[in-house]
């Protein structure tokens, strides 16, 4: 999803998301036992934590040592040029060195051309999923009625999506159903990945790693404001929940990301979620499940229009330690018009594409300098 630099969005592809498991009367085959002679294709295959505002200490490519994660991508049929374009990126600066799968997931079946061009850029495992229809739709509990007023409302305001339920369904999605996803269950990381993105600079150590060896929990590359109106009752159930569970709330969180003024009102800032590398057994744990059930239940996410990045990022930031936050400003990327570029030395060592001088970190409505300010001894650069 893409966010204007007055913090509304601009233009989406409403990501969906089939799991690539069929049943016969044997059990369950996945889409590589299925299609493996159609498609001719390989088969598959302690350190002390420290403030994250930048890599530290780079992981040995060459060691034999992965993580259990994976990349995942929500795409549709017609997305398949963008998600080319975006695997064939990834794998040629990352993951051609490392071969971690690729998991990709859609609410209707692939199709086998989408499956034979993707399955062919990389020699990791290739999964591909159909997403169960419950954690999809709307819900049949919603007051559809007042549903509907409220996608009328951010329609007259000229909110872009204002009136999609199912750009609501991905974003419901994303916020509390992923990661349960009988694909995923198996993994702990994740690199979330979207079509027709950038990534500009070599990576030559292992982020995942990284993240696992430095006790990190959520890391980024872009934070800007989200758009007002689509959440304007989401930082008062935020505070409901924190009065009824104070115990979820880390003594050394992040409200200063999130927050100018101690709590009291959302300054509209997040982690921009179409990057995102992170700990899925963070989202799958207590405190996470009875946060998104505690949203879940007041409808926002249809009454209004709730978007999984600021979920994920007020959650990131009250439930974690800040030092388990990390901002990849290494990781040259792009997502629409707005860009990370490394600077200085991570840029010439990164043989980055970008211009470092074209970054939104500098951007007015970048919300990076809030993260900033979250440890007075770190500087950027």
């Amino acid at each position: 999803m893409t966010v204007s630099p007055q913090g509304g969005y601009l233009s989406s592809k409403i990501l969906s998301t089939e799991r690539s498991i069929y049943k016969d009367s044997t059990g369950v085959l996945d889409v590589e036992q299925m299609d493996e002679t159609l498609l001719d294709l390989a088969p598959s295959a302690e350190s002390k934590p420290s403030h994250s505002f930048g890599n530290i200490i780079p992981h040995d490519p060459f060691t034999p040592h992965r993580a259990n994660a994976t990349l995942l991508m929500l795409a549709r049929n017609s997305d398949l040029d963008g998600v080319i374009s975006s695997v064939e990126q990834l794998e040629a600066k990352f993951n051609r060195k490392f071969n971690y799968p690729w998991v990709f997931l859609n609410d209707e079946p692939f199709s086998y051309e989408f499956k034979r061009r993707v399955k062919v850029l990389t020699n990791g495992d290739v999964s591909f999923g159909l997403i169960p229809h419950e954690t999809w739709v709307q819900p049949p509990w919603i007051d559809e009625e007042r549903a509907r007023r409220g996608r009328n409302m951010l329609t007259q305001d000229g909110v872009i999506y204002g009136d999609s339920v199912s750009y609501r369904n991905m974003c419901r999605f994303n916020s509390g159903f992923f990661f349960r996803h009988e694909l995923l269950t198996p993994y702990k990381w994740y690199w979330r990945v979207e079509p027709d993105v950038r990534f500009y600079c070599d990576l030559e150590y292992d982020p995942f790693v990284f993240m696992e060896d430095h006790d990190k929990i959520y890391g980024f590359t872009i934070s800007m404001p989200e758009w007002e109106s689509t959440i304007t009752s989401l930082w008062s159930v935020v505070k409901e929940f924190i009065l009824d569970h104070p115990e979820y709330v880390s003594p050394n969180n992040s409200m200063g990301f999130i927050s100018d003024d101690a709590g009291d009102s959302y300054n509209m800032c997040h982690f921009w979620s179409n990057f995102e590398i992170a700990d899925m057994d963070f989202w799958r744990g207590e405190a996470y499940t009875k946060f998104f059930n505690y949203l879940e239940n007041t409808g926002g996410f249809y009454y209004e229009r709730w978007g999984d990045a600021p979920v994920h990022s007020i959650a990131a930031a009250l439930f974690t330690r800040k030092d388990q936050l990390h901002f990849f400003k290494d990781i040259g990327y792009k997502h629409a018009e707005f860009a990370h570029c490394p600077q200085g030395r991570q840029w010439r060592e990164g043989h980055c594409s970008c211009n470092p001088n074209d970054s939104f970190d500098f951007a007015e409505k970048s919300c990076l300098r809030h993260f900033m300010r979250l440890d007075d001894d770190w500087m950027f650069g």
